[in-house]
Protein backbone atom coordinates (compact mmCIF):
# COMPACT_ATOMS: atom_id res chain seq x y z
CA UNK A 1 0.00 0.00 0.00
CA UNK A 2 2.55 2.45 0.34
CA UNK A 3 4.08 1.88 -2.34
CA UNK A 4 1.15 2.61 -4.18
CA UNK A 5 0.97 5.81 -2.65
CA UNK A 6 4.67 6.75 -2.93
CA UNK A 7 6.03 9.52 -5.30
CA UNK A 8 6.59 7.57 -8.36
CA UNK A 9 3.12 6.84 -8.54
CA UNK A 10 1.30 9.68 -7.38
CA UNK A 11 3.02 13.18 -7.21
CA UNK A 12 1.94 16.93 -8.72
CA UNK A 13 1.22 15.57 -12.10
CA UNK A 14 -1.06 13.06 -11.07
CA UNK A 15 -2.94 15.41 -8.37
CA UNK A 16 -3.15 18.51 -10.86
CA UNK A 17 -5.00 15.83 -13.53
CA UNK A 18 -7.40 15.00 -10.84
CA UNK A 19 -8.32 17.86 -10.16
CA UNK A 20 -8.88 18.13 -13.66
CA UNK A 21 -10.87 15.26 -14.02
CA UNK A 22 -13.07 16.49 -10.76
CA UNK A 23 -13.68 20.07 -12.63
CA UNK A 24 -14.77 17.91 -16.27
CA UNK A 25 -17.22 16.11 -13.34
CA UNK A 26 -18.68 19.34 -12.26
CA UNK A 27 -19.47 20.38 -15.47
CA UNK A 28 -21.34 17.30 -16.11
CA UNK A 29 -23.15 16.89 -13.09
CA UNK A 30 -24.25 20.90 -13.56
CA UNK A 31 -25.35 19.96 -17.09
CA UNK A 32 -27.42 16.94 -16.17
CA UNK A 33 -28.93 19.50 -12.93
CA UNK A 34 -30.17 21.39 -16.07
CA UNK A 35 -32.14 19.20 -17.60
CA UNK A 36 -36.06 18.86 -17.18
CA UNK A 37 -37.05 16.12 -15.85
CA UNK A 38 -38.93 13.65 -18.33
CA UNK A 39 -37.11 16.00 -21.25
CA UNK A 40 -36.34 12.36 -22.96
CA UNK A 41 -36.39 12.58 -26.55
CA UNK A 42 -38.26 9.24 -28.34
CA UNK A 43 -34.43 7.83 -29.66
CA UNK A 44 -33.39 7.93 -26.11
CA UNK A 45 -37.01 6.35 -24.67
CA UNK A 46 -36.89 3.87 -27.25
CA UNK A 47 -32.88 3.07 -26.14
CA UNK A 48 -33.19 2.79 -22.51
CA UNK A 49 -36.68 0.62 -22.71
CA UNK A 50 -35.01 -1.84 -25.36
CA UNK A 51 -32.31 -1.84 -23.14
CA UNK A 52 -34.08 -2.84 -20.10
CA UNK A 53 -36.22 -5.72 -21.98
CA UNK A 54 -32.93 -7.26 -22.44
CA UNK A 55 -31.81 -7.06 -19.19
CA UNK A 56 -35.84 -8.47 -17.70
CA UNK A 57 -35.26 -11.50 -20.21
CA UNK A 58 -38.04 -10.21 -22.43
CA UNK A 59 -35.84 -9.84 -26.04
CA UNK A 60 -31.99 -8.54 -27.55
CA UNK A 61 -31.74 -5.05 -27.83
CA UNK A 62 -30.99 -4.26 -31.31
CA UNK A 63 -32.83 -7.35 -32.88
CA UNK A 64 -36.00 -8.37 -34.31
CA UNK A 65 -36.55 -11.18 -31.87
CA UNK A 66 -38.26 -12.26 -28.69
CA UNK A 67 -37.10 -15.05 -26.94
CA UNK A 68 -39.61 -16.39 -24.03
CA UNK A 69 -42.31 -15.66 -26.44
CA UNK A 70 -43.53 -17.24 -29.79
CA UNK A 71 -41.51 -14.89 -32.13
CA UNK A 72 -38.49 -16.48 -33.22
CA UNK A 73 -38.31 -14.87 -36.91
CA UNK A 74 -35.48 -13.18 -37.86
CA UNK A 75 -36.80 -9.90 -39.45
CA UNK A 76 -33.54 -8.31 -41.01
CA UNK A 77 -35.11 -5.04 -41.75
CA UNK A 78 -36.01 -4.42 -38.05
CA UNK A 79 -32.66 -4.96 -36.92
CA UNK A 80 -29.79 -1.74 -35.88
CA UNK A 81 -27.34 -2.40 -38.80
CA UNK A 82 -25.34 0.20 -36.79
CA UNK A 83 -25.34 -1.02 -32.94
CA UNK A 84 -24.83 -4.38 -31.15
CA UNK A 85 -26.85 -4.63 -27.92
CA UNK A 86 -24.19 -3.15 -25.80
CA UNK A 87 -24.96 0.02 -27.35
CA UNK A 88 -28.60 -0.17 -25.30
CA UNK A 89 -27.39 -2.38 -22.06
CA UNK A 90 -25.36 0.34 -20.97
CA UNK A 91 -27.62 2.82 -20.27
CA UNK A 92 -30.32 0.63 -18.93
CA UNK A 93 -27.77 -1.35 -16.80
CA UNK A 94 -28.43 1.31 -13.70
CA UNK A 95 -32.49 1.59 -14.61
CA UNK A 96 -32.49 -2.10 -14.57
CA UNK A 97 -30.34 -2.14 -11.40
CA UNK A 98 -32.62 0.57 -9.46
CA UNK A 99 -35.98 -0.31 -10.56
CA UNK A 100 -36.26 3.26 -12.02
CA UNK A 101 -38.10 5.00 -14.99
CA UNK A 102 -35.79 7.19 -17.27
CA UNK A 103 -38.70 10.11 -17.33
CA UNK A 104 -38.06 10.62 -13.56
CA UNK A 105 -34.89 12.80 -11.53
CA UNK A 106 -33.53 9.59 -10.49
CA UNK A 107 -33.72 8.12 -13.42
CA UNK A 108 -32.66 10.71 -15.82
CA UNK A 109 -29.17 10.61 -13.07
CA UNK A 110 -28.93 6.69 -13.23
CA UNK A 111 -28.69 6.43 -16.83
CA UNK A 112 -26.27 9.31 -17.65
CA UNK A 113 -23.98 7.87 -14.85
CA UNK A 114 -22.24 5.52 -16.71
CA UNK A 115 -21.35 7.92 -19.89
CA UNK A 116 -20.01 10.51 -17.44
CA UNK A 117 -17.66 7.69 -15.81
CA UNK A 118 -16.48 6.82 -19.22
CA UNK A 119 -15.93 10.07 -20.27
CA UNK A 120 -13.56 10.89 -16.99
CA UNK A 121 -11.65 7.43 -17.94
CA UNK A 122 -11.22 8.71 -21.78
CA UNK A 123 -10.24 11.71 -19.84
CA UNK A 124 -7.66 9.52 -17.95
CA UNK A 125 -6.31 7.98 -20.88
CA UNK A 126 -5.73 10.85 -22.91
CA UNK A 127 -3.49 12.18 -20.01
CA UNK A 128 -1.83 8.62 -19.37
CA UNK A 129 -0.94 8.09 -22.98
CA UNK A 130 0.01 11.94 -23.85
CA UNK A 131 2.22 12.20 -20.71
CA UNK A 132 3.81 9.08 -21.36
CA UNK A 133 4.53 10.21 -25.05
CA UNK A 134 5.15 14.15 -24.44
CA UNK A 135 5.84 14.78 -21.08
CA UNK A 136 3.80 16.73 -18.30
CA UNK A 137 3.43 19.67 -20.79
CA UNK A 138 2.27 17.42 -23.34
CA UNK A 139 -0.54 15.56 -21.08
CA UNK A 140 -1.92 19.14 -19.61
CA UNK A 141 -2.23 20.24 -22.95
CA UNK A 142 -4.64 17.32 -24.17
CA UNK A 143 -6.24 16.90 -21.14
CA UNK A 144 -7.13 20.73 -20.82
CA UNK A 145 -8.66 20.36 -24.39
CA UNK A 146 -10.65 17.68 -23.25
CA UNK A 147 -12.03 18.49 -20.18
CA UNK A 148 -13.36 22.08 -21.60
CA UNK A 149 -14.71 20.39 -24.78
CA UNK A 150 -18.34 21.27 -25.62
CA UNK A 151 -18.30 17.87 -27.42
CA UNK A 152 -16.97 15.85 -24.92
CA UNK A 153 -19.18 16.79 -22.56
CA UNK A 154 -22.34 16.46 -24.34
CA UNK A 155 -21.92 13.66 -24.95
CA UNK A 156 -21.34 12.17 -21.66
CA UNK A 157 -23.96 13.55 -20.01
CA UNK A 158 -26.26 12.52 -23.55
CA UNK A 159 -27.25 16.29 -23.93
CA UNK A 160 -28.59 16.17 -27.21
CA UNK A 161 -26.41 13.39 -28.44
CA UNK A 162 -26.34 9.66 -28.77
CA UNK A 163 -24.20 7.74 -26.41
CA UNK A 164 -20.56 7.67 -28.49
CA UNK A 165 -18.12 8.19 -25.79
CA UNK A 166 -17.90 4.46 -24.91
CA UNK A 167 -17.13 4.16 -28.43
CA UNK A 168 -14.56 6.68 -28.64
CA UNK A 169 -12.72 5.33 -25.05
CA UNK A 170 -12.40 1.48 -26.97
CA UNK A 171 -11.10 2.84 -30.10
CA UNK A 172 -8.70 5.32 -28.02
CA UNK A 173 -7.25 2.47 -25.99
CA UNK A 174 -7.56 -0.01 -29.02
CA UNK A 175 -4.49 2.28 -30.52
CA UNK A 176 -2.58 2.74 -28.46
CA UNK A 177 -2.87 -0.61 -26.56
CA UNK A 178 -1.77 -2.05 -29.76
CA UNK A 179 1.01 0.27 -30.02
CA UNK A 180 2.22 -0.62 -26.29
CA UNK A 181 1.72 -4.50 -26.77
CA UNK A 182 3.63 -3.99 -30.00
CA UNK A 183 6.76 -2.15 -27.92
CA UNK A 184 7.14 -4.91 -26.07
CA UNK A 185 7.67 -7.33 -28.45
CA UNK A 186 11.09 -7.31 -28.08
CA UNK A 187 11.60 -8.39 -24.64
CA UNK A 188 13.23 -11.88 -24.64
CA UNK A 189 9.99 -13.77 -23.60
CA UNK A 190 7.52 -15.71 -24.58
CA UNK A 191 5.28 -12.80 -25.86
CA UNK A 192 1.80 -14.53 -26.53
CA UNK A 193 1.80 -16.10 -23.09
CA UNK A 194 3.50 -12.88 -21.54
CA UNK A 195 1.43 -10.39 -23.09
CA UNK A 196 -1.70 -11.68 -22.01
CA UNK A 197 -3.00 -8.69 -19.62
CA UNK A 198 -2.44 -7.11 -23.20
CA UNK A 199 -4.25 -8.95 -25.28
CA UNK A 200 -7.55 -8.84 -22.73
CA UNK A 201 -7.34 -5.22 -22.24
CA UNK A 202 -7.29 -5.00 -26.27
CA UNK A 203 -10.22 -7.22 -26.67
CA UNK A 204 -11.61 -4.71 -24.16
CA UNK A 205 -11.20 -2.08 -26.40
CA UNK A 206 -12.04 -3.57 -29.13
CA UNK A 207 -15.59 -4.80 -28.06
CA UNK A 208 -16.32 -1.62 -26.41
CA UNK A 209 -15.44 0.22 -29.75
CA UNK A 210 -17.39 -2.42 -32.17
CA UNK A 211 -20.65 -2.68 -29.92
CA UNK A 212 -20.75 0.95 -29.65
CA UNK A 213 -20.87 0.96 -33.66
CA UNK A 214 -19.88 -1.62 -36.27
CA UNK A 215 -18.00 0.70 -38.76
CA UNK A 216 -15.70 0.76 -36.02
CA UNK A 217 -14.12 -2.17 -36.99
CA UNK A 218 -12.14 -0.23 -39.72
CA UNK A 219 -9.54 0.39 -36.82
CA UNK A 220 -8.25 -3.16 -36.84
CA UNK A 221 -6.21 -2.97 -39.97
CA UNK A 222 -5.36 0.82 -38.52
CA UNK A 223 -3.96 -1.53 -35.37
CA UNK A 224 -2.20 -4.02 -38.02
CA UNK A 225 -0.22 -1.34 -39.53
CA UNK A 226 0.46 -0.14 -36.81
CA UNK A 227 1.96 -3.16 -34.78
CA UNK A 228 3.52 -4.15 -37.90
CA UNK A 229 5.44 -1.03 -37.94
CA UNK A 230 6.40 -1.14 -34.40
CA UNK A 231 7.44 -4.43 -34.06
CA UNK A 232 8.64 -5.05 -37.62
CA UNK A 233 11.26 -7.64 -36.08
CA UNK A 234 8.43 -9.53 -34.67
CA UNK A 235 5.47 -9.60 -37.23
CA UNK A 236 4.26 -13.55 -36.74
CA UNK A 237 4.17 -12.79 -33.13
CA UNK A 238 2.31 -8.70 -33.39
CA UNK A 239 -0.14 -10.77 -36.08
CA UNK A 240 -1.16 -13.78 -33.66
CA UNK A 241 -1.48 -11.53 -30.18
CA UNK A 242 -3.94 -9.20 -32.31
CA UNK A 243 -5.70 -12.09 -33.67
CA UNK A 244 -6.04 -13.52 -30.33
CA UNK A 245 -7.24 -10.25 -29.04
CA UNK A 246 -10.30 -10.25 -31.94
CA UNK A 247 -11.02 -13.45 -30.20
CA UNK A 248 -11.67 -11.96 -26.84
CA UNK A 249 -13.53 -9.15 -28.33
CA UNK A 250 -15.75 -10.90 -30.22
CA UNK A 251 -16.48 -13.57 -27.86
CA UNK A 252 -16.91 -10.03 -25.35
CA UNK A 253 -19.46 -9.05 -28.10
CA UNK A 254 -20.88 -12.75 -28.52
CA UNK A 255 -21.71 -12.51 -24.33
CA UNK A 256 -23.83 -8.46 -25.27
CA UNK A 257 -26.12 -10.83 -27.18
CA UNK A 258 -26.28 -13.11 -23.82
CA UNK A 259 -25.00 -16.18 -25.70
CA UNK A 260 -27.51 -16.29 -28.49
CA UNK A 261 -26.06 -17.60 -31.66
CA UNK A 262 -28.47 -17.14 -34.49
CA UNK A 263 -29.05 -13.28 -33.22
CA UNK A 264 -25.54 -12.71 -32.73
CA UNK A 265 -24.25 -13.94 -37.22
CA UNK A 266 -27.50 -12.60 -38.50
CA UNK A 267 -26.91 -9.24 -36.69
CA UNK A 268 -23.24 -9.80 -37.86
CA UNK A 269 -24.09 -10.81 -41.45
CA UNK A 270 -26.34 -7.70 -41.96
CA UNK A 271 -24.50 -4.98 -39.89
CA UNK A 272 -23.37 -1.77 -41.64
CA UNK A 273 -19.22 -2.13 -41.37
CA UNK A 274 -18.79 1.09 -43.28
CA UNK A 275 -20.90 4.28 -43.01
CA UNK A 276 -19.79 6.13 -45.40
CA UNK A 277 -19.91 7.22 -49.30
CA UNK A 278 -17.10 8.39 -51.46
CA UNK A 279 -19.48 10.98 -53.42
CA UNK A 280 -19.52 12.67 -50.11
CA UNK A 281 -16.12 13.26 -50.17
CA UNK A 282 -16.73 15.90 -53.21
CA UNK A 283 -19.11 17.94 -51.47
CA UNK A 284 -18.62 21.23 -50.04
CA UNK A 285 -21.19 20.89 -47.50
CA UNK A 286 -20.22 17.88 -46.13
CA UNK A 287 -16.74 19.76 -45.25
CA UNK A 288 -18.16 22.89 -44.15
CA UNK A 289 -20.10 20.51 -41.65
CA UNK A 290 -17.13 18.90 -40.25
CA UNK A 291 -15.69 22.47 -39.68
CA UNK A 292 -18.56 23.78 -37.73
CA UNK A 293 -17.97 20.62 -36.00
CA UNK A 294 -14.55 20.76 -35.13
CA UNK A 295 -15.29 24.06 -33.78
CA UNK A 296 -18.00 23.28 -31.93
CA UNK A 297 -16.06 20.56 -29.61
CA UNK A 298 -13.84 23.97 -28.77
CA UNK A 299 -13.13 27.14 -30.88
CA UNK A 300 -9.47 27.12 -30.12
CA UNK A 301 -9.32 23.90 -32.45
CA UNK A 302 -10.01 25.86 -35.19
CA UNK A 303 -6.94 27.60 -34.70
CA UNK A 304 -4.62 25.20 -33.11
CA UNK A 305 -5.46 22.10 -35.16
CA UNK A 306 -4.02 24.23 -38.80
CA UNK A 307 -0.96 25.65 -37.27
CA UNK A 308 -0.03 22.22 -35.41
CA UNK A 309 -0.77 20.64 -38.83
CA UNK A 310 1.54 23.58 -40.56
CA UNK A 311 4.27 22.88 -38.00
CA UNK A 312 3.97 18.74 -39.15
CA UNK A 313 4.42 19.23 -42.57
CA UNK A 314 7.05 22.06 -42.36
CA UNK A 315 9.18 21.05 -39.22
CA UNK A 316 11.32 17.77 -39.34
CA UNK A 317 11.72 17.54 -35.57
CA UNK A 318 8.06 16.98 -35.14
CA UNK A 319 7.06 14.04 -37.61
CA UNK A 320 8.28 10.99 -35.49
CA UNK A 321 5.59 8.30 -34.84
CA UNK A 322 4.69 9.22 -31.30
CA UNK A 323 2.74 12.35 -33.64
CA UNK A 324 2.18 10.55 -36.89
CA UNK A 325 -0.32 8.03 -35.15
CA UNK A 326 -2.51 9.90 -33.64
CA UNK A 327 -2.68 12.36 -37.10
CA UNK A 328 -3.41 9.33 -39.32
CA UNK A 329 -6.23 8.16 -36.94
CA UNK A 330 -7.81 11.48 -36.94
CA UNK A 331 -7.78 12.09 -40.40
CA UNK A 332 -9.20 8.40 -41.02
CA UNK A 333 -12.49 9.51 -39.03
CA UNK A 334 -11.89 12.66 -40.23
CA UNK A 335 -12.77 11.62 -44.17
CA UNK A 336 -15.26 9.07 -42.52
CA UNK A 337 -17.30 11.71 -41.32
CA UNK A 338 -17.14 13.94 -44.56
CA UNK A 339 -18.07 10.64 -45.90
CA UNK A 340 -21.23 10.49 -43.94
CA UNK A 341 -23.10 14.09 -43.36
CA UNK A 342 -26.74 12.97 -43.31
CA UNK A 343 -25.77 11.19 -39.54
CA UNK A 344 -26.87 14.00 -36.79
CA UNK A 345 -24.67 12.75 -34.87
CA UNK A 346 -21.69 11.13 -35.70
CA UNK A 347 -19.29 9.13 -33.44
CA UNK A 348 -16.38 9.80 -35.88
CA UNK A 349 -16.51 13.83 -34.99
CA UNK A 350 -15.76 12.42 -31.32
CA UNK A 351 -12.76 10.00 -31.92
CA UNK A 352 -11.64 12.48 -34.43
CA UNK A 353 -11.10 15.56 -32.25
CA UNK A 354 -9.72 13.52 -29.18
CA UNK A 355 -6.99 11.86 -31.33
CA UNK A 356 -6.63 15.99 -32.47
CA UNK A 357 -5.88 16.74 -29.03
CA UNK A 358 -3.12 14.34 -28.64
CA UNK A 359 -2.14 15.25 -32.12
CA UNK A 360 -1.74 19.01 -30.78
CA UNK A 361 -0.52 17.86 -27.38
CA UNK A 362 2.96 16.54 -29.01
CA UNK A 363 3.26 19.62 -31.63
CA UNK A 364 3.05 21.76 -28.45
CA UNK A 365 5.48 20.07 -26.50
CA UNK A 366 7.96 20.08 -28.96
CA UNK A 367 8.05 23.75 -29.41
CA UNK A 368 7.91 23.84 -25.39
CA UNK A 369 11.11 21.98 -25.59
CA UNK A 370 13.00 24.87 -27.97
CA UNK A 371 14.45 28.21 -27.35
CA UNK A 372 11.32 29.71 -27.92
CA UNK A 373 9.39 28.17 -24.58
CA UNK A 374 8.92 31.40 -23.14
CA UNK A 375 6.37 32.91 -26.17
CA UNK A 376 4.94 29.49 -27.01
CA UNK A 377 4.05 28.95 -23.39
CA UNK A 378 2.36 32.47 -23.05
CA UNK A 379 0.36 32.23 -26.21
CA UNK A 380 -0.52 28.07 -25.45
CA UNK A 381 -1.77 29.37 -21.63
CA UNK A 382 -3.68 32.01 -23.24
CA UNK A 383 -5.62 30.47 -26.11
CA UNK A 384 -6.33 27.09 -23.77
CA UNK A 385 -7.48 29.61 -20.64
CA UNK A 386 -9.58 31.72 -23.31
CA UNK A 387 -10.83 27.78 -24.75
CA UNK A 388 -11.76 27.12 -21.06
CA UNK A 389 -13.61 30.11 -20.13
CA UNK A 390 -15.64 30.04 -23.24
CA UNK A 391 -16.73 26.50 -22.45
CA UNK A 392 -17.79 27.55 -18.69
CA UNK A 393 -19.51 30.63 -19.96
CA UNK A 394 -21.62 28.34 -21.82
CA UNK A 395 -22.13 26.60 -19.38
CA UNK A 396 -23.87 29.07 -17.15
CA UNK A 397 -25.96 30.04 -20.38
CA UNK A 398 -27.45 26.80 -19.88
CA UNK A 399 -28.16 27.56 -15.92
CA UNK A 400 -29.82 30.54 -17.14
Amino acid sequence: MARLFSRERIGIPQILAGLLLLVFLAECVWLVAHIPPGAVSSEEYERAQAGLAQWHGKGIAGTATSFGGNSQALQNSDNDPNHSPLWYLIEAAPLAIFHVSLTSTLGNWLARAPYILIGMLLGASLWYVSRRLYGNAGGYTALLLYCFSPAVIRSSVLWLAEPNVAGAWGTFGAVFTAIAVSHTLYAPREVILWNWRRIVLLGISLALAVGSQFSLAIIIPVLLAFMLYVAWERRAAAVAILAAACIVGLALLFSSYFFHARLFWNSLAHAKWLDASSPALAMKGAWLLLLKEAAASGPVLVLLGPAALVAYVAWRRTRYFGNTAPLLVCLLFLGLRAGSPHEADSIYVLICVVFLFLFIAGIAADFLETRFREPVFAVLAGLLGANALWNLIGLARVGR
